[in-house]
């Protein structure tokens, strides 16, 4: 380092999902660590992404639950949303977290600098006039929210899920740019708050990268729940009035709102220096082996800043996976296939492994099976409908679990383990779920395909 004090085993740059957990475990193997954070540390997934929009649909959920009280003999009445008690209560979640990991990154003696850093070559990071020297760099930048060309966010009546985070009201109505993972659950806590919501997505169907009979019964509770959406038609232009915007589309219809999201997806942060010290960057991801190494020696990076799942999970893995390997300890690459991913709307969507279309472009004989919640005691009690699909290898392997109904993203765990233990039907179809939950439709499914089907009707 430039003060005298010997160059760090790693210095990080950047305090998210993927830095911290690669501090975190490098100091646990012993190494002297330095993290570079502009901000606070937890990066996106604690201060902008998946805790405060968690907050904010299990905010909703309860609004929709006061709402409905009277089918399970309950009276409530719902007097309205309390916005800044809302934020009150999401922000108190975030701090609490945010001192418990400042805290815990504090006890491993990780070496925190406050800055923008930037990549000055292999080993040197620059914050501000600091030169900042290590044996290996594990650049952990994150994203930030992206855009179409010539749609300007202006934070007022054009948003960015950033923006939509910090309201102060609950809009009359929302046209929500994007029928992705973030759009989709912003228009589930929308309408759950009172809003009119009207999602536009560029592909045939809301979360395009879900298997498909998932992506339909979620498009057909939506309907049910009064959320509009126009699939498979581009966005052209919008125009902000006295009074909100007027959005049209390119096959001439026009969407009026006071407010439009766009929740196009995230883009890397990569514009740090990264390109000119030799690192090679692809429409702004950083390139990376199966190790997250870049092609400069003893240069790393992680979490949204590489094309991976943009996924808080994969970032800790990732970050974990970088320690490890410079620690010398020879860890197993990502199967990024059994990675679970969930979607946190009402109902939720939650699935690990590969869509029924994806095995057979892959050439798997396959066969599957979905099981209707209708049939499961703890899905009636919860007055949720959906369906648990599974996706085998004939006379093989699970390949894939696909899931939809409230609360299936806590079913995802066991899913998580029977894709990742490469588990047949057979071998689930022994193992006793409890009664009544919900994880029993996994059991169900599972018993269904080895050929012994408890309540499903053949």
């Amino acid at each position: 380092m430039a003060d005298g004090s010997g160059p760090y085993d790693i210095v990080v740059l950047g305090g998210g999902s993927g830095g911290y957990a690669c501090a975190l475990r490098a100091a646990e193997l012993g190494m002297n660590v330095v993290l570079i954070e502009k901000d606070k540390v937890g990066g996106t997934c604690l201060h902008r992404g998946c805790i405060p929009t968690k907050a904010l649909l299990h905010a909703a959920e309860l609004a929709d639950q006061t709402r409905e009280s009277e089918a399970f003999g309950v009276r409530a009445r719902l007097d309205g949303i309390d916005v800044p008690a809302v934020h009150a209560y999401k922000d108190k979640v975030i701090s609490g977290l945010y001192k418990g990991l400042a805290g815990l990154i504090k006890s491993k003696k990780i070496t925190v600098v406050e800055g923008e850093g930037r990549l000055a070559g292999p080993g040197r990071v620059v914050v501000g006039d600091q030169v900042i020297e290590g044996r290996n760099v594990v650049l952990a930048t994150g994203s930030a929210p992206k855009s179409l060309p010539g749609l300007e966010i202006d934070g007022d009546k054009v948003i960015s899920s950033d923006h939509a985070l910090v309201l102060d009201r609950v809009p009359s109505s929302v046209v929500i740019l994007g029928g992705g993972v973030i759009g989709v659950e912003f228009a589930s806590v929308w309408r759950s708050f009172g809003a009119e919501v009207t999602i536009v997505e560029a592909l045939p169907h809301l979360l395009p990268l879900e298997d498909e009979s998932n992506s339909k019964l979620l498009e057909r509770a939506f309907r049910r729940r009064g959320i509009k959406y126009e699939l498979g038609v581009r966005f052209e232009s919008v125009k902000t009035t006295d009074t909100g915007v007027v959005v049209t589309l390119e096959n001439g219809k026009t969407l009026d709102a006071e407010l439009i999201l766009v929740a196009v997806g995230r883009g890397p942060v990569s514009a740090r220096g990264f390109e000119e010290a030799g690192v090679t960057v692809d429409r702004g991801y950083v390139k990376v082996d199966e190790y997250c190494q870049t092609g400069v020696p003893g240069v790393y990076a992680v979490g949204d800043l590489i094309p991976t799942l943009q996924l808080a999970h994969v970032g800790f893995a990732e970050g974990i996976l970088v320690a490890e390997h410079i620690a010398g300890l020879n860890p197993v690459p990502i199967d990024y296939d059994g990675v679970p991913r969930i979607t946190y709307s009402e109902p939720e969507v939650a699935s690990v492994g590969i869509s029924t279309a994806v095995a057979r472009e892959r050439g798997h004989d396959v066969v599957e099976l979905s099981y209707n919640l209708a049939g499961n005691g703890k899905s009636k009690i919860l007055q949720t409908q959906g369906e648990v699909k599974v996706v085998a290898e004939r006379d093989g392997r699970v390949l894939g679990v696909h899931m939809v109904g409230s609360r299936v993203g806590e079913l995802v765990a066991e899913a998580q383990l029977i894709y990742n233990w490469e588990a047949t039907p057979g071998d689930v179809a022994q193992l006793i779920h409890p009664h009544p939950t919900q994880s029993e439709a996994l059991g169900e499914a599972m018993l269904a395909l080895a050929g012994k089907p408890l309540h499903v009707h053949n």
